[in-house]
């Protein structure tokens, strides 16, 4: 596959705070990449180094170019969305769809408003008198008409009911994804983007403490829940986890083969939620 970002060494320093502590990964073409992490763990500013938005030192590449000095190219073939209420509440809808037809090169006009289309939002309505699910659909409309080869979503959820975040995540999936189209995406609600995702980072203090595909994650974690008479001699493996719910005792492991775990209890798969509380942990000791 082709690499759409690869980084090696990325280091950033806010004085004495290493943001970014000598980190090293890839982004592969068509993968839907979960970067995932506690508040001040590096995510946003990774992703402002790999939008151009910030000094760095190390090695960085989108797309075979350098966004330190590159920035108006990689842009070209990438769109960003953060919080949805950065639109500016005084313009009208059309208004926001003729400003990025203005600005973008890759936007198509036609297909914003076939989206809109099938939405209660109208285009002679004012931002400001939308509700924030409809600025949303807006927002999207915007980002789906760009033929971006990198979508780079930062909390984009944030402040959504339920719904809407469903709504938002099935859009993207079965309206903009194609498969060969990149997604980066932070987000603290991990739960309801682990359908979604093909790869998995955690970031913790700077550093990079997991980067695994979906499908490497079932073959390396495995979560037992252990029969009462043999917690003691399962302990003895070294879980980087351990936790009780509802009176049973829950193991984590990592790296040890499945069938070591026979006869010890219930083994599956951990959720992402759980496996980042277990890393995290595991990464402060």
């Amino acid at each position: 596959m082709t690499q759409l970002v690869s980084a090696r060494g990325l280091t950033k320093n806010y004085g004495d705070l290493k943001a970014l502590n000598d980190v090293s990964f890839n982004i592969e073409e068509g993968r839907i990449v979960g970067l995932i992490g506690p508040n001040g763990a590096g995510k946003t500013t990774a992703l402002k180094a790999i939008l151009g938005l910030t000094k760095f030192d190390g090695e960085l590449e989108v797309m075979g170019l350098d966004p330190r000095r590159q920035r108006a190219e990689v842009m070209q073939h990438v769109c960003f969305i953060a919080d949805v209420a950065v639109l500016p509440r005084w313009m009208r809808v059309s208004q926001a769809l003729y400003l990025v037809e203005q600005v973008h090169p890759r936007f198509d006009r036609s297909k914003a408003e076939e989206f809109l289309g099938r939405t209660d939002v109208r285009l002679k309505s004012k931002i400001s008198s939308l509700s924030k699910g409809m600025v949303t659909q807006l927002h999207l409309a915007l980002v789906m008409a760009i033929d971006a080869r990198l979508l780079v979503l930062d909390e984009p959820t944030l402040g959504l009911d339920i719904l809407f975040r469903k709504e938002f995540y099935r859009l993207l999936l079965n309206d903009y994804f194609d498969g060969k189209r990149t997604i980066l995406i932070t987000t603290h609600q991990v739960e309801e983007i682990e359908h979604l995702l093909t790869d998995l980072m955690f970031v913790n203090q700077g550093k990079l403490v997991l980067n695994s595909s979906m499908d490497e994650l079932a073959e390396r974690y495995a979560e037992v829940a252990v029969h009462p008479d043999k917690v003691n001699e399962l302990r003895e493996l070294g879980p980087i986890s351990e936790q009780q719910s509802f009176g049973r005792t829950i193991m984590l492991f990592e790296d040890k083969p499945r069938d070591r775990f026979k006869g010890y209890g219930e083994v599956r798969t951990p959720n992402i939620a759980d496996l980042f509380v277990a890393k995290m942990k595991a990464t402060r000791k």
